[in-house]
This record gives C-alpha cells, sequence and structure tokens, in this order.
C-alpha cells in the first residue's frame, strides 16, 4: 500500500478552475473547532455550552496530515493558506505546524486570524516558524462592548497587547476585522476608525453574516458596508483603491490624506461570489467550496485510507472544476434557513 508520500501532483497549468472560471487560489485551513471565546455571532453559548461536543483529538488532522494537503493544494495552484479555527491559537504548538507549512515550495503567503487573546506570548514564536501576517477580530475599543460579544469578559486591553507584540515581532501590518452588528457595536466605527488609522494598522469593516444557523442572524442587524464607508468619509475622506490581487475579500478605501487605508468586507449587500477563489479545509479534513456549504468532502477518509497524492490531486481538481457556489448573490429570504456548517467549524 501506498503511504502517499512517494508520488508528487503535477501542476496542472493554470490550476483547475470552476464551473464559472474562478481558480483556486486561496486555501483556508481550520486546525481546531474549538474557542476560548463565545462571540454572539459565532458560537454563542446557547448552543456551545458546556455540554457541546467538540472534535475528539483523534478526528482531527494531524500537523503532518495538514501540511500534506496543504502541499496537494499548492501544487494545484493555491498561492496564500491561512490558518484560522476556532480559535487556532488554542491548538498546542501550533507554531510547528506553521514552520512546516511555510516550508512549502511555490507557498507565497501564509497568515493566521485569530482573537488575539494568545497572541501575546504567541507572537514571536510564530514569527520565527515563518508566519508573514496576522489578523486579528476584534469587535470595538469599548470594553463593555467587547466584552458583551466576546461573552467571556475578556477585556480589550489584552487583544491591544497582543497586536502590539505581533508588530514588534515584525508580524507587520497588522489587519483587524470588526464585524459590525446594528444595535450591538455600529455605534463604535468612528472610534475604531481613529484608533487603527493613528496606528497605522489596516481595518475591516464586516458585514454581519448569516453562517452557519446558531447566531440568530437577521437582516435588520445588518449595518451595509456602504453606509460604513459614509460615516467614516464624513469625518476622514475616503478614496477607493484598486484590489491587491484577484478574488480579494475586501473592498480597498484609502483616506485622501494618504493616512492608510480601511477594507470592507460586504458578502451580503455587495456580494463577490463572482471572483471568489478560496477553499476552505475543515479541522477533521472535510473541503468547503464555499463559506456557506451545507456539506464537504472528505479528505482524511483520503488520507487515512492510504490513498497516493496523485489521487487526492485528482479528486481536489474533480470537486473545484464541479464548483458553482453562488449562495451570496442567490441569497433570498429563505436562505438564511438552509442548512449550513458554523463558522467555528471551517474559520471566516
Amino acid at each position: 500500500m501506498s503511504d502517499g508520500r512517494r508520488t508528487r501532483p503535477r501542476r496542472p497549468q493554470g490550476g483547475p478552475q470552476d464551473a464559472f472560471g474562478r481558480p483556486m487560489h486561496d486555501l483556508r485551513i481550520s486546525v481546531t473547532d474549538r474557542c476560548n471565546f463565545r462571540c454572539t455571532y459565532c458560537m454563542p453559548k446557547e448552543v456551545f455550552g458546556r455540554g457541546f461536543e467538540f472534535l475528539a483529538r483523534s478526528e482531527i488532522l494531524t500537523f503532518e496530515e495538514t501540511t500534506r494537503l496543504a502541499r496537494i493544494f499548492v501544487a494545484q495552484g493555491v498561492r496564500k493558506l491561512r490558518i484560522t479555527g476556532g480559535e487556532p491559537l488554542v491548538r498546542k504548538d501550533v507554531e510547528q505546524l506553521i514552520a512546516m507549512l511555510a516550508a512549502i515550495e511555490g507557498l507565497e503567503d501564509l497568515t493566521v486570524t485569530t482573537n488575539g487573546s494568545l497572541l501575546k506570548r504567541k507572537a514571536r514564536a510564530l514569527k520565527e516558524a515563518g508566519l508573514k501576517r496576522i489578523t486579528v477580530s476584534l469587535d470595538s475599543l469599548d470594553n463593555e462592548v467587547f466584552k458583551s460579544m466576546n461573552d467571556v469578559d475578556f477585556p480589550v486591553e489584552r487583544v491591544l497587547e497582543g497586536i502590539e507584540a505581533a508588530e514588534e515581532a515584525g508580524l507587520s501590518p497588522v489587519k483587524v476585522n470588526m464585524v459590525v452588528k446594528r444595535g450591538v457595536n455600529d455605534h463604535t466605527v468612528l472610534q475604531m476608525a481613529r484608533h487603527f488609522r493613528e496606528r497605522g494598522q489596516i481595518l475591516r469593516f464586516i458585514e454581519y453574516m448569516d453562517v452557519g444557523n446558531a447566531n440568530g442572524w437577521r437582516l435588520d442587524d445588518v449595518v451595509p458596508a456602504g453606509e460604513i464607508i459614509a460615516r467614516i468619509n464624513a469625518e476622514m475622506p475616503l478614496e477607493p483603491a484598486d484590489p491587491n490581487y484577484r478574488g480579494e475579500v475586501a473592498r480597498r478605501y484609502r483616506y485622501a490624506d494618504g493616512s492608510g487605508e480601511i477594507g470592507v468586507i460586504a458578502s451580503v449587500t455587495q456580494p463577490f461570489c463572482g471572483d471568489c477563489t478560496r477553499a476552505r479545509l475543515s479541522a477533521e479534513g472535510r473541503l468547503y467550496t464555499c463559506l456557506f456549504a451545507s456539506r464537504g468532502h472528505d479528505l482524511r477518509v483520503l488520507l487515512r485510507g492510504g490513498k497516493p497524492d496523485d489521487e487526492i490531486a485528482e479528486f481536489l481538481r474533480s470537486v473545484w472544476t464541479r464548483r458553482d457556489d453562488r449562495y451570496s448573490e442567490l441569497r433570498s429570504s429563505a436562505t438564511p434557513d438552509l442548512p449550513k456548517v458554523e463558522m467555528s467549524r471551517i474559520g471566516g
């Protein structure tokens, strides 16, 4: 039986394209379904309480399995890896995985999205392991608002210390993601914009999305990206900026005085399905071709069943070339109630 390491998948010319001609360029890898926060829009306590059963250790991909799959994806055209969770930094020795991934030939970008709670003590080790950049989720600078949203009484100051540690370690510029929910934290948008503009860090505002089925999403809770931009522009004039690459999720805006930039991720009001180049790998090794997917494709069974790299690569190509996901473009009053995988399983 092959150990799956003796054959190297050949890189197809340009990589596979899906049914709409979208290439596979980005892979988001969840390394755990666990998190030390209980953010109300992601892992509310009512669902993810003390009795919730998370994945067993044996079900989660090992670092070696994750690296092997990542190498196969890169051979198929993926150029960017983003490590997510759950909260990826709660995975023991995650910096070892970063070092393994950083060594993959052909990989151009390696980054992590984290809630920042463990970043102060992990930042330097992550940088030394080969991490290039980091994104921190922070939904408000108002302590009471932030604590109510993370729902574990975690203070803003410790996240800010983590961001500072990341900058000092050379993981810069740090990007900060803010999920905006009407009536909860939207009144702190300008405060966030001022703070990160002064520090030269890129802030991105994310429309509250109907990911999964646990967060009680309602359209009335969404603050449209256009409204966010208008609020900031009224005080700090903005101008549109070109995307950095095809399929970039955030729409970029520069401050007119040259003092930095912000971004908006507007999956609800300005869907970007038409240029989506992202695949997602869950902690237990399931491949999802859309953030709003209801089912995944089991790669773990191929790994542990002794399939060689070439066969796994062919399976990836077959999945991607059939891909026709357009959830955000097709969203209707009924679609938010369709069964979808929870964000804590596949990251953002």
